[in-house]
């Protein structure tokens, strides 16, 4: 039987970096008889250029009916302007709601080749692989009610709504004790209980999860002291655990210490298994069409596609080496430049690692 893979380039560098994604899974398609059949389709400002909206109802049932979803990325200052429900980054959201992709998984790894481009010096980083487990469809970017409103003085104000289910914390919590029993058995729950309520039931929540991975050591953090632990003594952490906001922060802090953003995947999960895999640097506008965007971390994702919806770990394992090995002939682009290295732009980037799938 085929799996159907959707396509969604997106924007700013979102195309340049998927069209050399493409090409890498075009040929692990070929050569592991994986029989993928490729869709694409359009979401965010795409989308609204060409139909009016983030997410077009077309995109949405192709994604619902793919096995997996291969994204670039979403925005751009050319959509700054547009009201807050017909933003480019109401699609990604939009995917992420209608498909339930409550589990975000964003491995933050360092290629001992990067070392020295991380923002920390070696000794600290050396070896690093951290792995934390972002709550995608819950919290403070969900919650309602939510908008902007005039009081009675005439002072307006912005107004969020922070709310977690027991059942959306149990849920993430399982798969995040299930990740560190495949790793080191260790698992960081990243709160604010101390002043917020939602925080407090969380925690309370993966207490009472905890006590069925006996196997699992589970530690609690406040997010500002995580944050700082992540600079100071980041190898501490195997697996962490925390909510969308909280996640989202504290994974990019995590990404500049493996060198550069422009270095890490990501897999958002739903219960079936059935993902959306995207690089976590964004559409950097700045620099859309360019030819200078990495395109590593998407190449990085559809290895992760491969291992999580695709059940093909073989041919993630060729990706994630022929990656290391362009590393180690010194290949580099912008981001993760660095002395004696050869500066390669977005598409000779691609082809290296397709050379290097076929050595």
């Amino acid at each position: 039987m085929s799996k159907n893979v959707l396509v969604l380039p997106g924007d700013g560098i979102g195309p340049e970096i998927v069209a050399e994604a493409v090409k890498v899974l075009e040929w692990v398609n070929d050569r592991f008889g994986l029989n993928i059949e490729l869709n694409e389709g359009l979401v965010g400002g795409a989308a609204i250029d060409a139909t009016g909206g983030p997410l077009p109802e077309a995109t949405l049932n192709a994604a619902r009916n793919a096995d997996a979803i291969l994204l670039g990325a979403v925005g751009g200052h050319k959509w700054d302007k547009l009201e807050m429900a017909l933003r480019p980054e109401k699609g990604l959201l939009g995917l992420r709601s209608n498909l339930n992709l409550f589990a975000n998984l964003r491995p933050a790894i360092l290629y001992p080749q990067l070392a020295a481009a991380s923002s920390l010096r070696p000794e600290i980083v050396s070896g690093l692989d951290i792995l934390i487990v972002r709550e995608l469809t819950g919290g403070i970017y969900f919650g309602e009610p939510r908008g902007i409103r005039t009081r009675e003085d005439g002072v307006r104000e912005g107004y969020n709504t922070y709310i977690y289910s027991e059942p959306e914390i149990e849920r993430i919590a399982h798969v995040a004790f299930q990740a560190a029993q495949k790793r080191n058995k260790r698992l960081c729950s990243v709160d604010k209980a101390n002043v917020l309520e939602v925080t407090v039931l969380w925690r309370e929540v993966m207490t009472r999860v905890g006590a069925e991975y006996p196997d699992v050591e589970l530690s609690h953090m406040y997010v500002d002291n995580a944050a700082m632990q992540l600079v100071r003594a980041p190898k501490q952490f195997d697996v962490m655990v925390t909510g969308n906001m909280f996640g989202d922060i504290l994974s990019d802090c995590a990404a500049m210490l493996t060198g550069s953003i422009g270095m890490l995947p990501s897999a958002s999960l739903n219960d079936q298994q059935q993902g959306m895999y995207e690089p976590i640097h964004g559409s950097a506008p700045d620099i859309a069409g360019q030819g200078i965007a990495n395109p590593l971390a998407t190449i990085l994702s559809v290895a992760m596609m491969l291992r999580y919806s695709l059940q093909a770990a073989a041919a993630a394992d060729a990706i994630e080496d022929a990656v290391s090995r362009v590393l180690d002939a010194g290949l580099r682009t912008a981001d993760i430049m660095s002395e004696g290295a050869r500066k390669v732009t977005t598409a000779e980037m691609g082809q290296a690692v397709l050379k290097a799938l076929n050595e």
